[in-house]
């Protein structure tokens, strides 16, 4: 149920989709108001707001279960503006901004600014003002898709400084997040870097992932791997790349549910919490871009059995509609994801809902 709003008139409901912003990674104890009241004061503080009075904020919809909201502005301006907020921290957590996936590019084209006005006081509430300087057109943050690095398996007692020293070992830093517990303050073990020089990204990767500190092994690569180019590995400079491997037809009937296999998901990053977390956090965006998700599977190895879990490495997706899911199906079989290759396929429904992987 949304907080605030009322019924659309006609130049209302045309215009939505270009006043409405995604919020990933909402806090299971935020509720509307208090996401209404943070976005009105965050406008209000950077410079962002029309001018006209009244709030900015009209309404807002929050997905407990899912951790995300929308939240629907009075102005094209104002929501545009509201996507250089993208990383600003809400009770703790830092969340994620975005174009909604309704979102029409060509049509908001006369509807207003689709980008966020660059003399914006980001500053003013803790946040890198060059970051406007790195909005791609479609308004989300450029190296958010391109050169941002997960790294995890830190061990809880470096702080953040420590890593730091670690990851600029490869070169200044550009942006570093080290994700911490909203409760407490303290590291959750995983975070994202992203170079000043972004030659280094991949070299980085390799240097970092597999290194051994104190009981963890750090699982460092790529945030969006399936947009990542491949890396050129130590010691095969001049051996040309294998050919791209060419992704099976579906041979299963459409239904609802997608199987996503060749994810190049291993049994360590499953059975870690704060990697699972991150795992599944990612494939909800990615797979949320194609239609309404009922739930997403991700099978992880069993703790006290040493019999070995149906459906590892493989991600499971429910969507609202075979529509939905043949979409997700054609534009996600064959992308790259970690080097890997992904196959797509329709699962049954019936063998989805028995766990029949």
């Amino acid at each position: 149920m949304g907080y605030g709003g009322g019924g659309l008139n006609a130049t209302a409901q045309a215009t939505r989709h270009a006043r409405r912003i995604y919020v990933g990674g909402i806090p299971l104890t935020t509720n509307e108001a208090d996401v209404n009241a943070f976005f009105n004061n965050a406008l209000l503080a950077v410079g962002g707001t029309n001018g006209a009075e009244g709030q900015p904020v009209v309404n807002v919809y929050i997905n407990v279960e899912k951790k995300f909201a929308f939240v629907e502005f009075r102005s094209v301006e104002e929501a545009s503006n509201a996507l250089a907020l993208d990383g600003i921290v809400l009770d703790g957590v830092p969340v994620r901004i975005r174009r909604p996936n309704d979102y029409n590019p060509s049509l908001a084209h006369d509807l207003g600014p689709s980008m966020p006005n660059p003399a914006l006081n980001l500053a003013a509430i803790g946040l890198d003002p060059s970051a406007l300087q790195r909005m791609g057109a479609g308004g989300n943050l450029l190296h958010e898709h391109e050169d941002r690095i997960f790294i995890g398996g830190l061990p809880y007692f470096l702080d953040e400084a420590q890593i730091r020293e670690l990851l600029e070992a490869f070169g200044p830093i550009r942006q570093f997040d080290l994700v911490r517990d909203k409760e407490t303050g303290n590291s959750k073990g995983y975070g994202f870097v992203v170079y000043e020089d972004v030659s280094v990204t991949d070299i980085a990767c390799q240097g970092l992932n597999g290194m051994t500190m104190g009981d963890k092994t750090l699982t460092v690569r790529r945030a969006e791997q399936s947009n990542a180019p491949g890396g050129v590995q130590p010691g095969m400079m001049n051996v040309p790349p294998p050919p791209p491997a060419i992704a099976a037809p579906p041979t299963n009937p459409p239904s609802t549910v997608v199987s996503f296999d060749n994810m190049g998901l291993t049994e360590e990053e499953l059975a870690d919490d704060e990697e699972y977390e991150n795992i599944m956090e990612d494939m909800q965006e990615e797979c949320g871009k194609h239609g309404e998700i009922v739930s997403v599977v991700i099978p992880r190895p069993g703790k006290d059995t040493d019999e070995k879990t149906p459906g590892i490495g493989k991600v499971f997706v429910q969507y609202a509609s075979v529509d939905a899911a043949t979409k997700a199906r054609d534009a996600l079989n064959g992308k790259k994801f970690g080097g890997a290759t992904v196959v797509a396929d329709f699962l049954d429904e019936d063998d989805f809902r028995a766990r029949k992987f």
